[in-house]
């Protein structure tokens, strides 16, 4: 019989969230798993770690990839998908306000990072993007000392190309209450030069910012040991 077919009480101890939890720590779970710890139980059909696949489908296709449709989704929202009540919404929305407090808690501990040219972007986004295969956006969100508020993953495309919409970028930012945006992603060649389509991709995300009263100040393209700040590279076309 394969573990689809047990509950997860009936799985061996190696297999169960919880105990690989405490086993591993909880770092070496997938995000997957720890939502099954959060849910507790599934349904008649399905385990606990069955639903948390399911709702990570769900949040992939309505928020974007990871955890943070945990925070974006309205509690009528997870409340409608099979298996998740009342008892198990309330647990996910009481985890993402959590995270909240705890990054906010953080930011009177912890000194913000301050962003002043292409070096500082590159260096804190090599060690997420440099050895990439394929292609991902990430984009960096500031205040208006230009210290670091944020940094997140916006989209993951195939092997040479990667597609992000402004009202992607844009809409983070005003979530952060960012004044100023930078763009980063990566070119799995490793090769950093900008192509025609990065280059017309950060006009339009350069005029959609203007619109909303949000800065780009950089587009930042990561190869492998090696990167091109487009401000620093194009003149005229980024105000800093």
């Amino acid at each position: 019989m394969t573990l689809n077919r047990l509950t997860i009480k009936d799985w061996p101890d190696h297999e169960k969230p919880r105990e690989r939890l405490f086993r591993l720590g909880a770092q070496a779970l997938s995000d997957a798993e720890l939502l099954a710890i959060l849910l507790g139980t599934g349904n008649s059909r399905e385990t606990a770690l069955d639903v948390a696949k399911r709702l990570m489908h769900w949040g992939e296709n309505h928020c974007g990839p990871g955890l943070g449709f945990l925070e974006e989704s309205s509690k009528q929202e997870l409340m409608s998908l099979s298996g998740i009540g009342t008892a198990k919404t309330a647990r996910l929305k009481a985890c993402a306000e959590i995270h909240k407090r705890l990054l906010k808690a953080n930011e009177y501990r912890t000194p913000r990072v301050t962003i002043r040219c292409g070096r500082d972007v590159y260096d804190l986004l090599r060690g997420d993007m440099e050895q990439l295969d394929r292609e991902q956006v990430w984009i960096i969100t500031l205040n208006v000392r230009n210290q670091l508020i944020h940094r997140e993953r916006i989209s993951v495309g195939s092997l040479d190309t990667s597609i992000v919409h402004p009202r992607e970028i844009f809409k983070s930012c005003i979530k952060k209450s960012a004044a100023a945006v930078i763009l980063a992603h990566n070119h799995p060649s490793g090769e950093a030069a900008p192509s025609d389509d990065d280059i017309r991709m950060t006009k339009r995300i350069i005029e959609a910012g203007k619109i909303v009263g949000i800065t780009v100040l950089d587009h930042v393209i990561i190869g492998r040991g090696q990167y091109i700040s487009m401000r620093e590279s194009l003149t005229g076309w980024f105000t800093w």
